[in-house]
């Protein structure tokens, strides 16, 4: 299947995530979609990504952009990753980064990818850390130090949504 290597990721780092959302129970809908049932997911999910909470809206973003359990929406899931990447959620942060790489939901934009890879790989728990940044790397291999030193700036001003 053309999605298993990303889905079988996704689902490990939500289940390994280093952030208080982890840590609680897996009611967010992250056990209902590791056991394929995507519409238990999406509506246990849904509820709690309204309300804030970042590891819900990173599984609405991921089964957006796959189609699991909603109708396959690039533009959904970009939003629902934003909420979570803007409260520092690694693997959001990630997974946006990516939908800019490949302009997926948005306009593609390399150096807009390597700002939200970088602060991935800054706030990635030990499990995915190596990864995250390993990406990151590949895409300013595309960039020019000018664009890195742009993307950086950009990304040292992101301030969390629970900080402003």
């Amino acid at each position: 299947m053309k999605t298993f290597g990303p889905i079988a990721f996704f689902v490990a780092a939500l289940l390994t995530a280093n952030s208080p959302a982890a840590a609680g129970s897996k009611s967010d809908g992250t056990a209902a979609f590791a056991k394929g049932n995507y519409y238990a997911a999406a509506a246990r999910a849904h509820p709690l990504a309204e309300r804030g909470n970042p590891q819900a809206q990173a599984l609405l973003g991921f089964m957006y952009e796959y189609g699991r359990g909603v109708p396959q929406d690039y533009t959904t899931a970009v939003y629902w990753y934003r909420c979570a990447a803007e409260q520092d959620y690694s693997t959001a942060q990630y997974l946006l980064g990516l939908m800019y790489e490949k302009g997926l939901g948005v306009e593609q934009s390399d150096t807009l990818a390597y700002t939200w890879l970088n602060r991935a790989a800054a706030h990635a728990p030990t499990s995915t850390k190596e990864y995250y940044t390993r990406i990151r790397n590949a895409v300013a291999a595309k960039l020019t130090a000018a664009q890195i030193a742009d993307a950086r700036l950009l990304a040292s001003r992101l301030i969390p949504s629970a900080h402003r």
